[in-house]
């Protein structure tokens, strides 16, 4: 068998897009048809945190993603080193945004 030939996708980068937003929460939601992304941002002092975009996508496209993101992960920290995730480790405390009066 021959393998199917590689397929090229035009993907079209605006002006908008391409700047990019900061996010560091996401918040996932899922129902049997659908995931749903809500990516925020949470800033120190502020109680609110607004979506700055919503994806949504199909358990099996939410699947490849998970599996590209490992990949990537793995890519980097071959390159760069591990990546630390604070708060992680049971040992650490106060990592992370708190209120100024704790």
């Amino acid at each position: 068998m021959n393998p199917a030939p590689e397929q090229k996708i035009n993907i079209e980068l605006g002006d908008a897009e391409a700047e990019g937003t900061y996010s560091n929460l996401v918040l996932i939601t899922h129902s049997p048809a659908e995931f749903v992304f809500d990516f925020t941002r949470m800033l120190p002092g502020k109680q609110k945190a607004k979506v700055y975009s919503r994806i949504i996508m199909a358990p099996q496209h939410a699947k490849s993603l998970l599996h590209a993101l490992e990949d990537n992960i793995k890519k980097y920290e071959s390159q760069y080193g591990e990546i630390t995730v604070h708060g992680m480790n049971p040992k650490e405390k106060n990592i992370g945004f708190r209120d100024q009066n704790s």
